[in-house]
């Protein structure tokens, strides 16, 4: 299925104005070798230049099976070492969500934890955490820029600038649809590890005890709440981001992206991740509540689990998360945009109206 829609996204013509930056099917003779000096095929507008796909700083082709490939990579990375990171605190996020009248509070939360389990106990269900959200990253980052590139080409170049919010949401929320699915085992049995005493202080003992109990469905009957969860999540967390970012640089940044060094660009794009999560911490967390409540609560739908919340109890750890998914967020989107430049890859520019629709328009000059 992935490699199918690999295989669409690279037959496309890159016409929108998010992937202009490439013409992977090109036809023309082979070019005369690189020199230090590259020219621009072309000047959009006066202040961004259009470059060759694969010039001698790129590594690889935008749209190419390497590019989407390493997209993964940059995945992987950031999304299974931020996760690792900050266990402690999403294991005491989740005890608070489960049990509010013992742990109370985020302080309350360590202070027992530490009493009863010592420093080891905070890293409790760290290598779900590490395997789980490598395999989320993997297909949230990577299929993200495959549906954005399949996206961009069936509605065409203007349409993608004009409606380029929707086509963040649409292609966020489909790779999400399949990360979740990646996702929802190693979740379950992280959920298991921290919130369920006395089950299991490892992977290995969780996962037969699991099996043993619910059979397959223990490992699955959390992902619709999981995708209730997580493609509010992402949408947010892609669509805000890119529409932020591009604020950023029209309305902050005193110079155009371009004039800007990879450090400064680097911490444009933390910013702009801090922003994007912390909205996505407030949309996504009631179903994040009903996650952590229905991987303890054996035999317990979804439903059955809000109802018994209630919509204050739907709420409760909102504070420490918004930290959490705030931080984690913004170190995901500074750790992939990092692999990016460190990897040599083809990194767009924010979109800006194609030459086609500001003559419709009758608009001149550098318009965004």
């Amino acid at each position: 299925m992935f490699s199918s829609l690999v295989e669409a996204a690279q037959s496309c013509n890159f016409k929108s104005p998010f992937v202009t930056v490439a013409n992977c099917q090109s036809v023309a003779p082979a070019p005369a070798p690189l020199t230090h000096n590259v020219q621009p095929l072309k000047q959009l507008t006066p202040n961004h230049n259009i470059m060759a796909a694969a010039t001698e700083a790129d590594s690889c082709e935008f749209g190419s099976n390497k590019y989407f490939a390493l997209c993964g990579l940059g995945g992987i990375i950031s999304c299974g070492t931020t996760h690792t990171m900050v266990v402690p605190l999403d294991l005491v996020k989740c005890r608070l969500q489960v049990d509010p009248a013992k742990y109370k509070s985020v302080f309350t939360g360590f202070k027992i934890t530490l009493a009863e389990d010592g420093v080891t106990g905070l890293s409790r269900g760290w290598a779900p955490t590490f395997i789980g959200y490598s395999m989320q990253g993997l297909c949230k980052f990577g299929l993200y820029e495959v549906f954005k590139v399949i996206y961009s080409d069936a509605i065409g170049e203007e349409n993608s600038y004009l409606y380029r919010t929707s086509l963040y949401l649409a292609a966020s929320a489909s790779a999400e649809f399949f990360a979740d699915i990646a996702l929802a085992p190693m979740e379950a049995a992280k959920v298991k590890i921290q919130t369920t005493p006395g089950f299991a202080n490892t992977l290995r003992e969780a996962l037969p005890k699991m099996s043993s109990q619910e059979g397959i469905a223990a490992f699955y009957k959390g992902l619709v709440p999981l995708w209730m969860r997580q493609i509010p999540y992402t949408m947010m967390k892609f669509a805000c981001f890119e529409r932020t970012l591009e604020l950023l640089y029209k309305y902050v940044v005193p110079k155009p992206r371009q004039d800007c060094t990879k450090g400064e660009q680097l911490v444009v794009t933390f910013a702009a991740g801090y922003i994007a999560g912390v909205f996505c911490a407030i949309v996504s967390h009631p179903a994040d509540t009903v996650v952590s409540k229905l991987n303890q609560a054996k035999g317990a739908s979804a439903f059955d689990v809000a109802k018994q919340l209630g919509w204050s109890g739907l709420w409760g750890g909102l504070v420490p998360r918004i930290v959490m998914i705030g931080t984690l967020t913004a170190a995901q989107w500074f750790i992939y945009d990092a692999v990016k430049v460190y990897l040599r890859m083809p990194r767009p520019p924010p979109p800006e109206m194609p030459e086609s629709l500001k003559k419709k328009l009758g608009i001149t000059g550098d318009a965004k």
